[in-house]
């Protein structure tokens, strides 16, 4: 009766012998010893069937091929082990006298380097820089900036809300909000550079992300003319020495009179944003009396600057982090 069982361990060991890598192994392991449908198994599922006075040869002989089996399985496989170690070791192995390579350095993303640009021309015009959360107040998103109620900015399609009170900010034109309401006197003169948000469908030129540049200034006798003068820095500090700064009539609820800002690069009018003289109604929300002090506010997008500036036709590919774009700057 211990004939198969014989007959299964010789199968075994030649087998285990032949294996020539450690999953074949496991294999065998699975094919031999396994719970549910090893050969070995399978022959104690017929101890029940014996007589009793030959289940306890028939028994002692199962564990010992099981024995031996496994003392095969775990040998062959030290072997195949260490082999397969060194196989990789010397595929992996650094040939040390090769010379060696400089690491590619890193750079600045094509919008920090707008970033930068623009932050250096704006401090070196006398400008604070402050900063703000990407959840922004109802409050200082709109209310602060004289919008009514009814503007269509305000409509909900336009926003990613938050809550009745909060909203991820759709500009960054909150910060002259934020830093009036704090009290200070003027003279001011502050800015922002940031990321904000819109729910407009993704295209070549528009994202659900993008980036703003505000700035505003109070003081005495402020006008138009010299919101003019510092917009003439800024995109000559961009786009070169000789571009041109024109104004056309506009409307936005935070300034009156308010402005279209387009600079002139090379052949062609580019749109940039908005400005204007800051409305008397934020001015007096501020506790600043708009008889003795005035003051301009602009704000303008920044991911079409670089698009323009390189050649750039899909705004998207500044958000994507494709370093095969990205290191092209």
């Amino acid at each position: 009766m211990t004939q198969p069982i014989a007959d299964v361990q010789r199968e075994a060991l030649a087998a285990i012998a032949a294996a020539s890598t450690t999953a074949n192994l496991t294999e065998l392991d699975t094919l031999y010893l396994g719970r549910k449908a090893g050969r070995l198994t399978g022959l104690m599922r017929n101890l029940g069937t014996l007589p009793p006075d030959e289940k306890p040869a028939f028994g002692a002989a199962l564990n010992a091929a099981k024995s031996v089996i496994e003392a095969a399985i775990a040998s062959r496989n030290a072997e195949l082990a260490a082999a397969e170690r060194d196989a990789r070791e010397q595929r992996e192995r650094i040939d040390l006298t090769l010379p060696g390579r400089t690491p590619e350095p890193g750079r600045l993303h094509p919008l920090t380097q707008t970033f930068e640009q623009v932050r250096s021309v704006m401090l070196a015009l006398g400008f604070s820089f402050t900063e703000s959360n990407h959840c922004e107040e109802y409050l200082f998103n709109f209310d602060w900036l004289n919008y009514p109620p009814e503007h269509p900015a305000l409509d909900e399609q336009m926003s990613f809300v938050l809550d009745d009170d909060h909203l991820m900010r759709t500009h960054t034109t909150p910060t002259q909000g934020r830093v009036l309401a704090t009290g200070q006197n003027p003279p001011l003169r502050y800015a922002q550079i940031g990321r904000c948000f819109r729910r407009d469908a993704v295209d070549d030129t528009h994202s659900h992300t993008f980036h703003h540049v505000d700035g505003f200034a109070v003081d005495k006798d402020l006008s138009l003319a010299d919101l003019k003068g510092v917009m003439a820095e800024i995109m000559r500090g961009i786009f070169g020495p000789e571009a041109i700064v024109r104004f056309r009539p506009d409307y936005f609820p935070f300034v009156e009179p308010g402005v279209e800002i387009a600079v002139k690069w090379g052949d062609r009018w580019l749109e940039v944003g908005g400005a204007g003289m800051i409305h008397p109604n934020i001015l007096r929300r501020a506790g600043i009396d708009p008889t003795e002090y005035s003051g301009w506010a602009f704000g303008f997008g920044l991911d079409r600057m670089p698009m323009v500036l390189h050649g750039v036709d899909r705004l998207p590919l500044f958000l994507e982090n494709d370093l095969r774009f990205l290191r092209q700057f």
